[in-house]
């Protein structure tokens, strides 16, 4: 895919915001203060009123669907959920990867089923394939893929294609952690789109979350025991976004205490995104459909509302006009009825949900 680079003019306030960011990559460790002072700078104003779906929107679902243990009530149900909203993607889980790469076909015995289903009661709406697992790097390691390993990346090639033989529209790639400048991750990357493409097929990944401050991915490698770190560069992540059709930003598991600050780190997330990927590309905001309270994530904080407020003011900053955007759900099994309310309310008001025909399928 080739990339054009995108030109933006900033607006004068957006011209501040940078700044300040750019200000603060002085310091090794971000002081508390300054980020304090930085995401609510990025957390105020409205946003516009056009900075809704543009029908591009994404859920990501569980094995349940693939596994035996969902029915037909349950494929009504999610029907009746994504009616008349913006999601155009779904990325059913349909892994693991095997540390080898292969895949285990009774991992998806159900697949056509829910294929079928989706085809008949969501029309418009495309199934991918979410293949995900562990990494690592320099050789094998217990419980992990050995992403080094010219061996495993054809085999998770080889398992995207049997998901497209299966019936899947496309291949939705989630591989932990990848590591900033991963040469390994592109080379798969690189084999994967034309295999997922000579199918008519879509390729999709999960991306880490985007410097907030340049060097910030190599400031959180030096202190972490394994090199591991939440964020990618700014050219690693337009790295990436060249190489695939469609980007899924996992902005959750933020370390924000507060609300007003979560906002604030997903609008700057939202325009380093939008900054940083080709025009060719979806880029897709994650929203935290889920509740659970660890170290990384304070549930009263990484909120639904909060985020689709930030990626609203992010997408208005930025590119209020692109096309190519939307937000991806996750996940199905955890979210609740409030949840569902307010992406419908904050973020499907004013725009209808336009879908797109499914691709034929391949015999």
């Amino acid at each position: 895919m080739a990339w054009r680079g995108m030109s933006v003019a900033l607006r004068p306030g957006r011209r501040a915001l940078k700044w300040c960011a750019c200000a603060l990559a002085a310091v090794l460790l971000v002081p508390p203060a300054a980020t304090l002072v930085v995401l609510r700078a990025y957390a105020a104003g409205s946003p516009g009123a056009g900075t809704h779906t543009r029908g591009r929107d994404a859920l990501w679902m569980g094995h349940a669907w693939v596994d035996g243990r969902r029915d037909e009530d349950d494929l009504a149900r999610l029907a009746q959920r994504v009616a008349g909203t913006g999601i155009r993607d779904l990325y059913v889980h349909a892994g693991p990867l095997e540390f080898d790469g292969t895949l285990r076909p009774a991992r998806h015995r159900r697949a056509r089923w829910l294929l079928q289903g989706v085809e008949r009661e969501l029309p418009g709406v495309r199934v991918q394939a979410w293949l995900g697992q562990l990494v690592s790097y320099g050789g094998a390691a217990p419980g992990r893929l050995p992403l080094d390993d010219p061996r495993a990346r054809s085999a998770v090639v080889d398992s995207s294609r049997r998901m497209l033989r299966v019936g899947f529209d496309g291949v939705h790639l989630n591989l932990e952690p990848l590591r900033s400048g991963s040469r390994s991750y592109l080379r798969l990357l690189e084999r994967l789109a034309p295999a997922v493409h000579r199918r008519g097929g879509v390729l999709s990944v999960a991306t880490h979350q985007i410097d907030p401050v340049p060097g910030a991915h190599a400031a959180a490698g030096a202190v972490s025991a394994d090199g591991r770190t939440k964020w990618w560069s700014h050219s690693y992540f337009a790295e990436v976004a060249t190489r695939v059709d469609q980007v899924a930003v996992m902005s959750y598991d933020t370390w924000t205490p507060w609300e007003s600050l979560y906002r604030g780190y997903v609008a700057q997330q939202t325009e380093l995104a939008l900054e940083h990927a080709p025009a060719t590309t979806d880029v897709l905001m994650g929203l935290p459909f889920y509740h659970t309270d660890t170290p990384g994530r304070e549930p009263d904080a990484e909120t639904v509302p909060a985020a689709v407020r930030g990626v609203r003011l992010g997408l208005d900053r930025q590119d209020a006009s692109r096309e190519r955007f939307g937000v991806a759900l996750y996940v199905d099994f955890a979210a609740t009825p409030g949840d569902w309310r307010v992406y419908r309310s904050d973020w499907c008001t004013t725009r209808s949900a336009r879908g797109i025909r499914r691709r034929p399928r391949t015999p």
